[in-house]
């Protein structure tokens, strides 16, 4: 789902904390929040009046859909991958960003009205970086935040460019036939950096009901939602003192919404994974207040050669490997997953590729670049990707599902 309802609760914190960018000249920037805040209680029933809500399935049109939809209230550029070395070594990158409405959008001021600052603005954006290497057993997270105001962050679909203090995603060159242009990002932060190419690897994949992936019963409790799954990656990486030239994969996750959590969930654990026999497996278990799985949980399961199946929840079970404690911050989150899709023979199981990928943010939740193996076979590789598991650190434990 993306990936990524934290980015809803990244984006109302943002909107909170960036209130005095639109009224005054620029001022200091504020402090966000400090980590260990409620994802779920930030997440609670909001205003929503005056934006546009996922209220039915939509047509994506391409180029134009990468782009910002600034009628709605959130939305996301998720963008993970395994990439290794030519010796070997592997590594996980992310590289996110989310933008938030701090007002609904208003019909255009008359030419005569006066502007109170060149700062003022509508949209604030945010931005999460992190690196992982397995040799070296390191784990990097940063944050930035900016007003999308005199081209400090912003959003464009021609061409296409995401960016965020200096970060970005830009197109890097013409799109393909399916509207989609080689993506170039690039971040750098203490002492790590990406800079990566990627490459169409296939037309968007729409999620959940022809892109429409709900999220509850209520109408409007959904997103727009679609993935680039398989995308060849290229280019280099540094942790230290060290630049490293990698290849691998990525995988971006889109969407956009003016939407809540159902009450009663505490949090969700979300997986994408690249099999070696050409498959792609897209999960997320909505986890509620006492344990159990919500039924609005979902995935998708492509079949490497164009097609694709939605998976209800009760398609799929995830079961917990066991439990890893963060010595930081003391939040325990599941150590792995073992992950069962009896239909379609698949039993996998699932563990970080560094134990600890804990982002301690303004928002906590561990995210970061996992192996798949057949399960019950040590040393049975097949497969790579990502997982984010959000509410463990407000106590939202694991159950089977």
């Amino acid at each position: 789902m993306r990936r990524a309802i934290l980015a809803l609760a990244a984006a109302l914190a943002l909107a909170l904390l960036a209130e005095t960018a639109v009224r005054l000249a620029r001022p200091a920037p504020p402090r966000l929040p400090a980590a260990g805040l409620s994802v779920a209680a930030t997440l609670g029933a909001g205003a929503t009046a005056g934006y546009a809500r996922a209220l039915g399935p939509r047509p994506f049109v391409f180029p134009a859909d990468h782009g910002p939809h600034p009628d709605f209230k959130s939305e996301w550029w998720y963008y993970t991958g395994n990439v290794a070395a030519d010796d070997g070594r592997r590594y996980g990158f992310q590289l996110t960003f989310f933008r938030a409405a701090l007002a609904p959008p208003e019909a255009p001021m008359p030419p005569t009205a006066p502007r109170a600052s060149a700062w003022a603005t509508r949209q604030a954006h945010l931005a999460h970086f992190a690196l992982s290497d397995a040799a070296g057993g390191r784990f990097r997270a940063f944050e930035r935040w900016e007003r999308a105001a005199l081209g400090l962050a912003g959003a464009q679909a021609a061409p296409f460019r995401v960016w965020v203090a200096g970060w970005q995603a830009t197109a890097a060159g013409p799109p393909d036939a399916s509207g989609t242009p080689p993506m170039h990002l690039t971040a750098q932060a203490g002492d790590a950096a990406l800079d990566l190419t990627l490459q169409p690897g296939g037309p968007p994949l729409p999620q959940g009901e022809s892109g429409l992936s709900r999220k509850g019963s209520e109408a409007g409790n959904a997103s727009y939602y679609y993935s680039l799954t398989r995308i060849p990656a290229a280019g280099s990486l540094r942790i230290g003192s060290e630049r490293v030239a990698v290849r691998g994969l990525a995988w971006m996750d889109r969407e956009w919404s003016t939407s809540s959590l159902a009450p009663g969930l505490v949090g969700w654990d979300w997986l994408a994974l690249q099999l070696a026999d050409g498959r792609d497996l897209m999960l997320y278990r909505l986890r509620r207040k006492d344990g159990e799985s919500d039924p609005w949980s979902a995935g998708t399961l492509t079949d490497g050669h164009g097609g694709s199946r939605r998976l209800a929840a009760a398609d799929f079970r995830l079961t917990p490997l066991g439990t890893w404690k963060s010595p930081r911050t003391g939040s325990r989150y599941p150590s792995g997953f073992r992950v069962e899709v009896p239909a379609e023979h698949l039993d996998l199981d699932v563990r970080p590729l560094v134990a600890d990928q804990e982002l301690d943010l303004s928002f906590r939740s561990f995210e970061g670049a996992v192996t798949v193996e057949a399960n019950g076979r040590s040393g049975g590789l097949v497969g790579r990707g990502y997982l984010e598991m959000t509410g463990y650190a407000e106590g939202g434990g694991s159950s089977q599902m």
